[in-house]
């Protein structure tokens, strides 16, 4: 790939993504894979005018490693050192940088109760701190290939080849054009119109149904809102958390969704595979899941707290979105989420609560934003997908047909 348009992408996220600000502090969360990438991203924060760029490596082949060494006590273990560093980030809120390429089955060999059991242990500590965080600091995820996963994606190429042509599709879907600056500026502002027509309804619930057998309704909060693209923090600064991003979305209020819904994609999670799976709810309640592949994992993961069987998000995608266009199953939620109409499991966002710079948290979360340590988003979209919105005067209006806006 050209390093000219890979610095064009690198640029995209310090400044559309993060949005880096002049003294603030930049941390790059990122794999082994693409170092010399990650290096533009630091010197396009720099150039942005961060004070300080951190970059933070990780090894999935090493995490494995460390998931089958150590005992459950250690893996459990959140250490001072690293409790410190996220009382550091929750006191100088930096902007925060992503930058996903791991194996999407690349744990799938690990004992995922006793990742579960750790991840379960070390929240408890870690829950409170970012919850002071929320809604006060940019950030952004966006991807790089990695060459497990390239060829996951295209595997009847030659690694080399795979890796070039995840990149083409990360930067396409991204729209990383002549201009990506400008592209993101006019994709912002039809997601914008969106979400005021939206808005303007009145929406108590919405109704899904499709021929694979989904049958599903929702209510949302009095004060639900749907956001999109980009957004701001509390203190004002715009950023956009998701390159790529094609939805709309809200979060539902907690407790109230009945009906089955079905996936349209797998999802990968924690380095596993879940495929062909659905999920039945029952006031408000994932309380029967079924899969084909990776169901064992899908019973862990709504079963992570007394809160990851609700619901968080609602995201409306349309069935025609570049993502699902471009043919390709990216095994990757932050692409394939942004192909299909989606929900999540887990937390809910504050910030799809009108006016919620107002409330506190706890608030919040009384008004029915769900709470949970994961968060984690499965497609339902399909190209007979239709939605239908109750407003709150009793009217029944279209949304979604046959898998795309009806507006």
């Amino acid at each position: 790939m050209k390093k000219s348009v890979l610095r064009k992408y690198a640029h995209l996220i310090a400044t559309v993504g993060v949005n880096v600000k002049r003294g603030q502090e930049v941390f790059i969360y990122a794999e082994l894979d693409q170092p010399e990438f990650v290096r533009m991203v630091a010197e396009e924060c720099y150039k942005a005018g961060a004070a300080r760029v951190n970059v933070e490596w990780s090894d999935q082949a090493l995490a494995c490693l460390h998931t089958r060494r150590r005992s459950q006590k250690v893996l459990s273990t959140l250490t001072s050192y690293e409790l410190e560093k996220w009382k550091y980030q929750a006191e100088v809120l930096p902007c925060k940088i992503y930058l996903m390429s791991e194996d999407p089955d690349g744990m799938a060999k690990v004992n995922q109760k006793k990742v579960a059991a750790a991840q379960q242990a070390k929240m408890k500590l870690i829950k409170p701190i970012r919850d002071k965080m929320e809604d006060r600091y940019q950030w952004c995820i966006a991807a790089v290939p990695g060459a497990a996963w390239a060829k996951k994606v295209f595997p009847h190429l030659p690694k080399g080849k795979a890796i070039e042509a995840l990149w083409e599709a990360i930067l396409t879907t991204s729209r990383v054009t002549d201009d990506p600056v400008a592209a993101w500026e006019e994709h912002n502002r039809d997601l914008h119109d969106r979400c005021e027509y939206l808005n303007g309804l009145g929406i108590r619930e919405l109704h899904y149904t499709s021929k694979n057998g989904t049958d599903f309704r929702v209510r949302l909060m009095d004060e639900s809102i749907f956001a999109a693209g980009g957004e701001y923090t509390l203190t004002g600064n715009y950023f956009n958390p998701n390159i790529p991003s094609e939805e709309v979305f809200t979060s539902p209020k907690r407790g109230e969704a009945e009906g089955i819904v079905y996936a349209s994609l797998p999802l990968s999670y924690n380095g596993q595979l879940i495929e062909n799976f659905s999920v039945r709810f029952e006031n408000g309640k994932a309380v029967e899941v079924h899969a084909e592949r990776g169901e064992g994992v899908l019973r862990e993961m709504i079963a992570m707290d007394e809160g990851a069987a609700y619901l968080g998000e609602c995201a409306l995608v349309p069935y025609a979105s570049p993502i699902r266009e471009s043919g390709i199953l990216f095994y990757n939620t932050l692409f394939d989420e942004n192909a299909a109409c989606h929900l999540a499991l887990g937390r809910g966002f504050g910030g799809c609560v009108r006016d919620h710079e107002k409330y506190s948290l706890d608030e919040l979360r009384e008004k029915g934003v769900n709470d949970s340590i994961i968060h984690v988003d499965f497609m339902i979209g399909t190209e007979d997908l239709d939605i239908d919105a109750t407003t709150k005067d009793g009217r029944v209006v279209p949304i979604f047909r046959k898998g795309n806006w009806a507006f």
